[in-house]
């Protein structure tokens, strides 16, 4: 069959453009230079309440919807148009009398021209995007609000993928990071962290995302002000939306709880006064010593010291002033000692002093250097006069000793005998005799 040559083509009439129109899904429609209606397809005669066209032709927007405070930008948007000569596209959000809904559209407006090029009206193509709005709406509130919530607990929230870059911070992690959040997502661990940290951590993350398994322990890390911080931090592996396999990590700060802890750990291990071992910890340094010492055969020695006639400086001075010479007693122990020793207060005015790998013959040694600095010392400055000394039993292991009881009952005998001496003075006593510094 031949083909119609264009003269024979079918045309479409007026009628056949509208109907054609009245089709394409949008909001069709076209106003004078006045701005109002010369034509609308059906939708938006839908929107307007359904009137014919002829009730509208003549009759601007603004007779059947209520812009409100948007009228100013709508009113400026067609000036643009219809002045200017402007194509504008923009969103646009208008209550309509009709239906007492509020719609959201994506207009494109355009305008008209005369055979003459003048601008004669403007024709408008709006879609509806209500639908799409609200959605959008639903799906940024409930992101502010899951925001609110993971930027107020009190702990560091993060989501890592794959790549090891970063999906997804709360403020508590940016603030620990030093960075904005839009200046970690996105970003890979080893540019926001220490190389070797990032790595380490990455290390744990690939185990994870290879097994499934859960993560969960202590970690330490530098903060931005470069302190360093302790976390328990918690992982578990998650597929994604689209299946590609992340982790989320919900850490906590507890620098200050494991600051509090070692205190107490270190309150329970310290005397309070001096800052030297108490008497649990000493003797439990004390037996690991002893084992020590007996399956390798390394010397370990022990000085027993009281300092003498304490009492009477209680006394005379009150106990605040034999509070500060105990104080500057110790001091003048750990002035004479290595940092392998172990100074502790095993009772009022009773020290010990433990001394790994030194012999009993070096440990007297040392005993008479303490001896002789805390006789010359002013440990009461307030009280010039007071001169203060103390009394030492040496000791150390012998062969046939069973445990520490026996070296430490062995250098309590040394440290009577000193005192039956006279005090100020230390004694050495080794297993079976005595021997006493002239």
């Amino acid at each position: 069959m031949p083909m119609p040559t264009p003269d024979e083509s079918p045309q479409l009439s007026a009628i056949d453009y509208r109907q054609l129109l009245d089709e394409v899904g949008a909001f069709v429609y076209t106003t004078d230079a006045h701005g109002q209606y010369t034509y609308a397809n059906q939708l938006v005669l839908e929107l307007l309440g359904n009137p014919p066209l002829q009730d509208i032709i003549g009759k601007s927007f603004t007779d059947f919807v209520d812009i409100g405070e948007a009228g100013a930008t709508l009113r400026e948007t067609d000036l643009r148009v219809l002045r200017d000569g402007e194509t504008i596209a923009r969103e646009e959000t208008n209550y309509i009398h009709a239906t007492g809904e509020s719609f959201t559209y994506w207009s494109i407006k355009k305008p008209l021209r005369g055979a003459d090029g003048a601008i004669v009206g403007m024709l408008g193509i709006s879609h509806d995007i209500t639908a799409k709005k609200r959605l959008e709406d639903k799906v940024r509130q409930q992101k502010e609000l899951l925001d609110a919530v993971l930027d107020n607990i009190p702990g560091l929230v993060y989501m890592k993928g794959a790549n090891r870059r970063f999906l997804y911070a709360n403020q508590h992690l940016a603030k620990m990071f030093g960075r904005p959040v839009d200046q970690i997502v996105g970003r890979l661990d080893s540019e926001l962290m220490p190389p070797d940290v990032a790595d380490a951590f990455w290390q744990k993350d690939l185990h994870m995302l290879a097994t499934g398994e859960h993560y969960a322990g202590r970690e330490a890390m530098l903060d931005a002000t470069g302190h360093l911080r302790q976390f328990w931090s918690v992982v578990v592996p998650w597929s994604g939306f689209d299946g590609m396999p992340a982790l989320i990590g919900l850490i906590t700060d507890i620098t200050e709880l494991q600051r509090l802890k070692d205190e107490l750990q270190r309150q329970a291990h310290t005397d309070s006064l001096t800052g030297v071992a108490n008497r649990r910890s000493f003797f439990e340094r004390a037996e690991h010593e002893f084992a020590y010492s007996r399956r390798h055969g390394a010397p370990l020695s022990l000085i027993a010291v009281d300092v003498d006639h304490f009492k009477q400086i209680n006394d005379e001075h009150g106990h605040p002033v034999g509070d500060r010479v105990l104080q500057g007693f110790v001091q003048c122990c750990l002035d004479q000692l290595r940092a392998q020793a172990l100074c502790a207060r095993t009772g009022g005015e009773e020290f010990c002093i433990l001394l790994p790998g030194v012999p009993a013959d070096a440990a007297q040694a040392i005993a008479e250097r303490i001896r002789t600095a805390v006789a010359a010392a002013c440990l009461s400055p307030e009280h010039p006069a007071l001169r203060v000394t103390a009394s030492f039993g040496v000791t150390g292991l012998g062969p046939a000793d069973p445990h520490f009881g026996a070296v430490y009952s062995r250098a309590d005998r040394a440290l009577y005998t000193a005192k039956q001496q006279g005090r100020n003075c230390s004694c050495l006593l080794y297993s079976g005799e005595m021997a006493a510094n002239p």
